[in-house]
């Protein structure tokens, strides 16, 4: 078309704009807008010209543009615990499987540990106008209070904010799972290794159940928090005070790695002397070096699932409140054998 007509060597010098796409595909600014926002209302002629002139002209939204003629950012909001636990990778994969198609993206926050972290990392995140929140961290008690934006929190929490869904992998379930499969194993002498937190309270209560349910002692070494560090302290005062130990089960994969550091150190090798067994199915544990055995928490369902919810709260302010239970399941790999 006149005046809209590239070279292919010759390099483009200024970024092409939504007239540009309008001109080129031979229809009005207003309907490639529409295009973008909702192409399904477009006619399928139509919407092959606008996608076939964006992909010519190598277009790119501009999504503050987009923001301001929406109510609208089609961003959600992610706050995780720690980077350093790369349990969320499958649960932020789960996410983007679902929100992608709809032209979400998400933003991710890092709370860490501190009672203003989760804070600040919220208010951070509803700073830049996210339409929905996904809170996979523990909440402080200033974040009990309603978001008013639509929130899920994923995983079991100590405190759940007003106004929230809940999804979560069935910790309980998962924790009487991992002990069971020491058990017919025919380890007696299991450790835990937990932390204070809403999954490892849950996970910590499927251990002692089967312990009790087999008549055996329970062996917990609790910590503040669940990493790798934590893990090893855990595991090193478990070895000293019971040093008959078989078995270990760490609340996560992470405090499993803490674990393997604490049995070197000792001269103890896995699963020769001591199986283990974490919890998420992280990456981590899907390491050929490490192989892991691990429950599988399925975030990845957790995060498609999650998504899902929000994007019909949106639509539905008014749905009731959900809380969902997602049965994990045991993953077996080399760190878990029968006890000598």
């Amino acid at each position: 078309m006149k005046g809209t007509e590239h070279s292919v060597n010759s390099p483009q010098t200024r970024r092409p704009t939504l007239y540009d796409v309008a001109t080129q595909a031979g229809v009005s600014p207003s309907l490639v807008s529409l295009f973008l926002k909702n192409p399904e209302r477009v006619s399928a002629k139509r919407r092959d010209a606008v996608q076939n002139a964006i992909s010519e002209l190598g277009y790119r939204p501009s999504r503050a543009a987009t923001t301001l003629a929406s109510t609208r950012t089609k961003s959600i909001g992610l706050v995780i615990d720690d980077y350093r636990n790369l349990w969320f990778v499958d649960l932020l994969r789960g996410m983007e499987s679902v929100l992608s198609e709809r032209g979400y993206q998400v933003t991710l926050a890092d709370s860490r540990p501190g009672e203003n972290r989760i804070k600040e990392a919220t208010d951070g995140l509803l700073a830049m106008h996210v339409d929905a929140l996904v809170i996979a961290a523990e909440s402080s008690e200033a974040m009990l209070e309603r978001t008013w934006v639509p929130t899920v929190v994923v995983g079991w929490r100590n405190g759940l904010p007003e106004g929230a869904d809940l999804i979560t992998n069935d910790d309980d379930a998962g924790g009487s799972m991992a002990t069971n499969h020491l058990l017919q194993l025919g380890h007696r002498r299991i450790g835990h290794l937990s932390g204070h937190d809403g999954a490892s309270r849950h996970r910590r209560s499927g251990y002692q159940r089967a312990m009790e349910t087999s008549g055996l002692e329970v062996l917990t070494g609790q910590a503040e928090g669940t990493s790798e560090e934590d893990g090893y302290q855990s595991a090193s005062w478990l070895l000293d005070h019971y040093p008959d130990i078989t078995a270990i089960f760490a609340a996560n994969d992470t405090m499993a790695l803490g674990a393997f550091a604490a049995l070197k150190a000792r001269g103890l090798s896995v699963p020769t002397d001591v199986s283990v067994i974490g919890y998420d199915n992280s990456p981590l544990a899907k390491f050929r070096y490490l192989d892991l055995t691990s429950i599988d928490n399925r975030s990845d369902l957790v995060g498609a699932d999650a998504a899902n919810r929000l994007l019909a709260r949106l639509e539905e302010p008014s749905l009731q409140l959900e809380q969902k239970l997602i049965e994990p399941l045991l993953v077996l790999r080399s760190t878990t054998a029968n006890p000598r």
